[in-house]
C-alpha cells in the first residue's frame, strides 16, 4: 500500500511515538538516579549475601512478564532483575565465590561500558572510530609487552577466550598450511587438562580429524617435556607432520602452569606452532611470584588471555596476540566494495580485520578505564594477594587431618579432598560439596582426578581477601563435622544428576588419531 505522496502527516505520530526512545532531561534523571541506586545497593548487600543460591522457581517470573508493546516503569523492572537475576544461582562478584575463574564486578569497567553504550563508537575499523581503534591498539602493545612479544605483534580483544583461541588456531592452520589431505597426518599436541575451547575451536576451524596427542603429564598435572620430545619424534618417525602445540599457564581444572620455556624450545626445533592457552594465568606475569613460573612465554607464537578473568574486567572480555601480526590479518582480513572510504593505517590495524567480528562492542573502554585511573600498581597486588592467599589455604588445609591436598598450587587453584575413616570417598565428598552449595555462604566446586572426586578452590576475585579464606576454612571442618556425625545411611544422597565421569586427568600418555574436538 503506498501513501499519498501529498499526505505525510502520519511521520508525526511515528515520531511522537518513536520519540519514547529518546528521553529527556527528567527522564534521564529518573533512569540514571534509580539505576545507579540500585547498582549502589547491590554493591553495599555484597560483603553479605550468598555467594550461591539455589531456588525452585528459578527466576521464572521473567517469563511471565513478557514484552509487550506498552512498557513498564523503571521500578518495575528493577525488581524483576533484582528477584529473578541478581538473586538466584552463583554471584561472581562476591568475594567468596571461589569455585570457578571469573572474578569480575570492577565499578570503573561498569562506567567504561556505560560510556561505551551512551557514545556506541564504532571500534572494529580505523577510519570509523579512530581513537576507539588506538585505544584497543595500546592495550594490545601493553599485554603483548608484558611477555616480551616484539612490535611486530598484534591481536585484538575479543569476546572471550573461546573467540581468541579460535582465531589463534586459525592463523596457525594458514601458516602452516594445513588443508585438505594435510589435515589427517597434521598432528596436535596437547593435555587432558587443556580447556575443552581448544578442542572445540579445532572443531570449528575444521580440524577435528587431525591426530590428537594428550601427552603425559607429571605429578603435579604439568604437560612433560620429555613426553612431548618422544611423542614428536615417534610421530616424525611414522610420517606424520606435527604443527601445533597446546600448552597452559593455569589449566582450569587444577591451576597447573606447563613448562612453557622448555616446550617453546621443544616447538621451535620441531617447527611447531606454540599457543599458549593463557585464559586464566597469563596476567599473573604482572606479580613477582607470576613472573617465577610464568617465563618463557617470548618463545611461543600466539597467547590468548582474559581480562575478564586476571583483571576483573566483565564477562565478554578476552585477547588474543600472535607474535607476527600479519599472520592474523592473512588469516582474517576481507573487503567489500562499500569500504572503499577506508584508509586503513596498517601500523594500527583494526580488528575488523585481525579477527572474525566485524561489528564489535567497544570492549577497551571497560579495559583502559580502570587501568588508567586506578593504575597497574593495584591490579598487580591483588594477583599477588590471590597467588599468597591459594598458599595460606593448602598450608592451612595440610594441618587439618583427614584432608588430602593436591600439588602445590602454581598460581590461585587448590584442589583437596576429605578422606574419611569408613565409606566410599568420592560419595562423601559429593555430599560435602552438595552441602556447600545447600550453605550458600561460599561457593566451591568440584572435579575429578585420576577418578577421585576433587574440590577446588580458586581465588580469582578481587574482593577476596584472608577473611573469606578463613571462612572457608571453618565451613569445611563444620560440614566435614556434620556429615561424621551423621550415621552413613542417615547422609544426604548425591542427587541422581551428579554422573561421575571417568574420563578424568590422568598422568598416562593417551593418543588419538580421529576428533580432537569436543
Amino acid at each position: 500500500m503506498h501513501t499519498n505522496s501529498n499526505d505525510w502527516t502520519h511521520l508525526e505520530r511515528l515520531e511522537h511515538a518513536a520519540r519514547a526512545l529518546e528521553p529527556d532531561a527528567a527522564e534521564l534523571d529518573e533512569l540514571f538516579g534509580k539505576t545507579v541506586a540500585y547498582a549502589r545497593r547491590h554493591l553495599s548487600e555484597l560483603a553479605h549475601a550468598p555467594a550461591y543460591v539455589e531456588r525452585e522457581d528459578a527466576g521464572r517470573a521473567l517469563t511471565n512478564s513478557p514484552i509487550t508493546e506498552d512498557g513498564i516503569s523503571i521500578d518495575e523492572a528493577l525488581t524483576l532483575l533484582r528477584d529473578n537475576v541478581d538473586s538466584i544461582g552463583i554471584d561472581p562478584a562476591s568475594s567468596r565465590f571461589l569455585g570457578y575463574i571469573p572474578g569480575g564486578g570492577l565499578v570503573h569497567s561498569a562506567l567504561g561500558d556505560l560510556l561505551a553504550a551512551v557514545a556506541n563508537r564504532y571500534a572494529a575499523v580505523y577510519y570509523a572510530g579512530p581513537g576507539a581503534v588506538r585505544m584497543e591498539h595500546m592495550l594490545v602493545r601493553w599485554m603483548a609487552s608484558l611477555f616480551g612479544y616484539p612490535d611486530s605483534s598484534g591481536g585484538f580483544l575479543s569476546s572471550g577466550g573461546s573467540m581468541a583461541n579460535l582465531s589463534a588456531i586459525v592463523a596457525a592452520r594458514e601458516v602452516h598450511g594445513v588443508s585438505g589431505n594435510e589435515i589427517e597426518r597434521s598432528v596436535v599436541y596437547l593435555t587432558n587438562d587443556t580447556h575443552y575451547c581448544v578442542g572445540k575451536a579445532l572443531r570449528i576451524a575444521g580440524l577435528s580429524k587431525c591426530p590428537g596427542r594428550f601427552v603425559q603429564m607429571d605429578e603435579n598435572f604439568r604437560m612433560s617435556s620429555s613426553a612431548l620430545e618422544e611423542t614428536i619424534r615417534k610421530d616424525k618417525k611414522a610420517g606424520l607432520r606435527p604443527w601445533l602445540l597446546v600448552s597452559s599457564t593455569g589449566t582450569t581444572n587444577t591451576g597447573a602452569v606447563d613448562p612453557i620455556g622448555e616446550l617453546g624450545d621443544i616447538a621451535s626445533a620441531h617447527g611447531l606452532w606454540h599457543h599458549i592457552e593463557g585464559a586464566y594465568g597469563a596476567f599473573f606475569i604482572l606479580c613477582q611470584e607470576g613472573r617465577e613460573i610464568l617465563h618463557g612465554m617470548d618463545r611461543s607464537d600466539s597467547i590468548i588471555m582474559d581480562p575478564h578473568k586476571t583483571l576483573f574486567l566483565p564477562y565478554g572480555t578476552g585477547a588474543v596476540i600472535v607474535k607476527e601480526r600479519n599472520h592474523l590479518f592473512n588469516a582474517h582480513r576481507a573487503w567489500a566494495d562499500y569500504l572503499q572510504d577506508i584508509e586503513q593505517e596498517m601500523e594500527l590495524v583494526a580488528s575488523a580485520f585481525l579477527s572474525p567480528e566485524l561489528t564489535k562492542h567497544f570492549r577497551a573502554l571497560r579495559m583502559w578505564l580502570p587501568l588508567k585511573v586506578i593504575g597497574v600498581a593495584a591490579f598487580r597486588a591483588a594477583l599477588s594477594e590471590k597467588i599468597q592467599l591459594a598458599r595460606y589455604f593448602h598450608e592451612r588445609l595440610q594441618q587439618v587431618p583427614g584432608f588430602e591436598v593436591g600439588p602445590y598450587p602454581d598460581l590461585s587453584v587448590v584442589t583437596f579432598r576429605y578422606v574419611p575413616p569408613r565409606g566410599d570417598a568420592n560419595l562423601f565428598n559429593q555430599q560435602l560439596t552438595d552441602l556447600i552449595h545447600a550453605d550458600g555462604r561460599v561457593f566451591l566446586s568440584s572435579t575429578l582426578l585420576q577418578d577421585k572426586l576433587t574440590l577446588r578452590l580458586a581465588v580469582v576475585c578481587f574482593r577476596t581477601h584472608r577473611d573469606q579464606i578463613d571462612l572457608t576454612l571453618e565451613i569445611l571442618l563444620e560440614k566435614v563435622k556434620m556429615l561424621l556425625d551423621l550415621p552413613a545411611d542417615k547422609r544426604p544422597a548425591a542427587p541422581d544428576s551428579h554422573v561421575f565421569r571417568v574420563t578424568s586427568s590422568t598422568n598416562t600418555s593417551q593418543e588419538s588419531s580421529s576428533a580432537v574436538g569436543p
